[in-house]
């Protein structure tokens, strides 16, 4: 059979192919939105692309497979005529993406590109997934020359390296790369795999940082309420004491300010204050720069203050409030301390600050509330407890605490 017995009438197909363009187009748009509204529960929110293949491109493709297939009188499925992308932050965001498309399209086929490659190579990563174009969709924009759509999920660089790979490759007409110019292009193809695996490291130690830091304020915050609430609260029977949500670990003896910062919070979530004041004292000698000393000196008067050591938890706080003078919770910090100390009129000052920087603080309500209990200024006491209230209208303490405050003023 020679070349023009198969080859296919380019312009017949052609005129086929343009008179649907607009019915293309506009699915192609209906799809974005229904793959939009898919991952719309994600965090970080995925983007999303989308195309209608040319006709140019169309045909190129048709003939370089017709040119493969052995049944040459019969025009091969385009799968890609609708090509869909999402493109994903870290690696981890590409299988809460590809759940989210599962649960949403019908799915003919899913093929991750690159899931064969050794460790040694390298090269065009990305999961193709074959959806049913949903029949509404169909039956709202008319038939538009294929039933089914491409979608490419892949990160950021994955993308990247894809259409950099596309133009340089799959588009040239020829590649006449040598072999130094092949080992460069699979180095940069390599630099970027490495780096998609670092950002999701950082990511990974980000978040490991931030269940410390929070589990760190969790056991402050329960110190507050032993030192301060006792005074005005009794615990109500059967209560329990709060138990830590995570057990992460600490670094592997790392010297840098990141690994002794993750082994400071470490002991101290774990209770072993002295162990995290030298670590925080450790960072400290290292002269980083101011903001990270503020930090440092808010998280080492709060371990300070957790060993009862208050006079020095106040100077640590002070301290954080020299370098940076618009930290709230520093001030909050500073107060709390002053009103264990009782002195409540220098706590009452603190917690004024902490809220004229920061309104939005029904903790810093309700504790200069307490302070101004302690003075006996009735008054001023439940009016900060009702605004507590309004914030926070679910808080057991202030409810109990506001009864008290109205019983006084009836006195």
């Amino acid at each position: 059979m020679t070349d023009k017995a198969w080859f296919p009438n380019r312009g017949a197909l052609q005129k086929q192919y343009e008179k649907l363009n607009s019915a293309r187009n506009e699915t192609t748009r209906d799809l974005i939105q229904r793959i939009e509204e898919a991952l719309q529960g994600l965090t970080p929110k995925p983007s999303v692309k989308g195309r209608s293949k040319s006709f140019q491109s169309y045909f190129k493709k048709l003939v370089r497979i017709m040119q493969q297939q052995d049944l040459k009188d019969q025009l091969p499925t385009i799968t890609d005529i609708i090509g869909l992308r999402v493109v994903c932050p870290f690696i981890e965001d590409l299988s809460n993406a590809e759940a989210s498309l599962e649960r949403s399209f019908s799915i003919t086929e899913i093929e991750r590109k690159g899931s064969t490659f050794s460790f040694k190579e390298f090269g065009y990563e990305s999961t193709h997934m074959l959806v049913e174009i949903p029949e509404e969709i169909i039956k709202k924009r008319g038939e538009c020359g294929t039933r089914i759509a491409e979608i490419q999920v892949r990160t950021i660089l994955q993308d990247a390296w894809a259409e950099v790979e596309h133009e340089l490759v799959y588009k040239a007409e020829f590649t006449p790369f040598d072999e130094p110019m092949k080992r460069k292009l699979a180095a940069v193809n390599a630099s970027l795999s490495l780096a998609d695996i670092i950002f999701q490291e950082i990511r990974d130690y980000q978040r490991q940082l931030n269940r410390e830091l929070g589990k760190r304020r969790e056991a402050f915050f329960r110190k507050i309420e032993a030192s301060t609430d006792a005074l005005l609260f009794e615990r109500s029977a059967g209560e329990e004491k709060i138990q830590p949500l995570f057990r992460l670990e600490p670094s592997h003896g790392g010297e840098t300010i990141d690994d002794m910062l993750l082994d400071a919070l470490y002991a101290h979530n774990n209770d072993q204050f002295d162990r995290a004041v030298d670590l925080y004292t450790r960072i400290l000698e290292l002269e980083p720069r101011n903001s990270i000393k503020s930090v440092i000196y808010k998280h080492r008067g709060m371990a300070r203050f957790a060993q009862s050591q208050y006079e020095e938890a106040l100077g640590d706080f002070s301290m954080t409030l020299e370098l940076d003078p618009n930290c709230y919770k520093a001030f909050y910090y500073r107060a709390i301390v002053n009103s264990v100390r009782q002195r409540y009129n220098e706590a009452i000052e603190d917690f004024s600050q902490s809220l004229s920087i920061n309104p939005y603080q029904h903790f810093s309500l309700f504790r200069r509330a307490q302070a101004y209990y302690h003075i006996g200024d009735y008054p001023k006491a439940l009016a900060d407890c009702e605004n507590a209230l309004a914030a926070e209208p679910d808080s057991v303490q202030a409810q109990k605490f506001r009864e008290i405050l109205i019983k006084k003023l009836k006195m």
